[in-house]
């Protein structure tokens, strides 16, 4: 017999346990609420190490590049290069190229790139990737897998070739949305960490092969080098405290652009250089029953920059809204109808959380708010 679910909200921040990783405590605070309440990080001791690391890094790096930091051109990627240099090291920016990548996306990229760094710009073939991403799609409900594979595989991948000691990776995803587990915060990650996360679902290659996809065609998703080299990797916010709206305001003044408005979420400054990135996040609607905006807001109390009371309102005035625009374009890239994407979207619909109204409404029982009009 199946185990009743039933889904519950953080009292602190608006995130709720249907979130991958994430756990409602007995306190009635998520996982990330309960730890960040209860470590108090010394930043200043942090960076200490973070600088002493990289003078280690630099003095017997033995390659023209001290580290790889992985961006697309967003305020992160801006972040992680500008401390990079901060520190003395000589960086190599790669780049993993979105197939939505847009006209804003660009022009930040190339602005990154003129502030004086070495950059590779690593394309995969688009019939792979439409291939990949439609598969990813039917069997996960995730268009982002592909998308993740990419970016971790073609670092290391490069990491390795290049004989380049250290990765420099931007926010710890895990210290912001969720843990598996506890032992995980103290540690920086390495390959494996990344091919085990929730958000890659441990997926291996024999998965994705057909009788048009083979090894060869997955080379820019999986690393199957079995060379022994060490490679460090570190999250920068595990150093210096991640705060997206104080990174924004910091990188702004090195030339990036935001958008005139939110592409998904709380931020007009995150989350825009790609057009496919809007439905990598409005899929955690069906799934999970919350929005990128959630997590954006949740962040916002974290950093007491707004109360739950305002986060709640914002929720109700920006209901969860489908981006049209962008999945036409994935679904002309993808090659398949907005009908089929419809009918596959709603293949993921999470019915533990999700039920019908009389009216043959769908709405989410125990919803954080009851005057949400469905």
């Amino acid at each position: 017999m199946k185990k009743k679910f039933n889904i519950k909200w953080c009292k602190k921040c608006i995130l709720p346990n249907t979130r991958p990783n994430l756990f409602i405590q007995d306190n009635g605070l998520c996982s990330i609420c309960s730890l960040k309440k209860k470590y108090k990080v010394d930043w200043d001791k942090r960076y200490k190490l973070l600088k002493n690391f990289t003078k280690k890094i630099k003095k017997f790096s033995k390659t023209n590049y001290d580290c790889i930091v992985p961006v697309s051109g967003g305020k992160d990627s801006y972040w992680q290069v500008l401390t990079a240099l901060k520190l003395g090291l000589k960086p190599l920016a790669v780049t993993w190229k979105p197939a939505g990548r847009n006209s804003l996306g660009t022009e930040n990229l190339n602005n990154l790139i003129d502030l004086g760094i070495d950059h590779i710009d690593y394309v995969i073939s688009p019939k792979i990737e439409a291939s990949m991403m439609l598969k990813a799609l039917k069997r996960f409900g995730s268009i982002g897998i592909p998308m993740h594979l990419s970016i971790f595989n073609i670092t290391y991948k490069i990491a390795y070739s290049f004989n380049i000691p250290l990765i420099i990776w931007g926010e710890n995803p895990s210290a912001e949305y969720g843990y598996k587990k506890i032992s995980e915060v103290k540690k920086n990650p390495n390959y494996n960490y990344f091919m085990q996360h929730n958000i890659i679902k441990d997926t291996k290659p024999n998965i994705w092969k057909d009788k048009f996809l083979t090894s060869k065609d997955l080379n820019g998703y999986y690393f199957f080098s079995k060379q022994k080299k060490k490679i460090h990797s570190i999250f920068l916010g595990d150093y210096i405290k991640w705060d997206p709206k104080k990174v924004y305001k910091e990188v702004k003044k090195a030339g990036f652009k935001e958008s005139n408005s939110a592409k998904t979420g709380y931020y007009n400054f995150a989350d825009l250089d790609d057009d496919f990135i809007s439905i990598h996040h409005y899929l955690k609607w069906y799934k999970f029953g919350f929005t990128r905006l959630f997590d954006n807001l949740s962040i916002e109390i974290r950093n007491k920059r707004i109360s739950r009371e305002k986060a709640l309102k914002i929720i109700l005035r920006n209901k969860a809204k489908r981006p049209e625009k962008d999945i036409k374009k994935f679904c002309k890239f993808t090659n398949i109808s907005i009908k089929e994407f419809n009918k596959i979207l709603e293949k993921f619909r999470n019915k533990s959380i999700w039920k019908k109204n009389r009216k043959g409404k769908w709405f989410i029982k125990n919803f954080i708010l009851k005057q949400y009009s469905w």
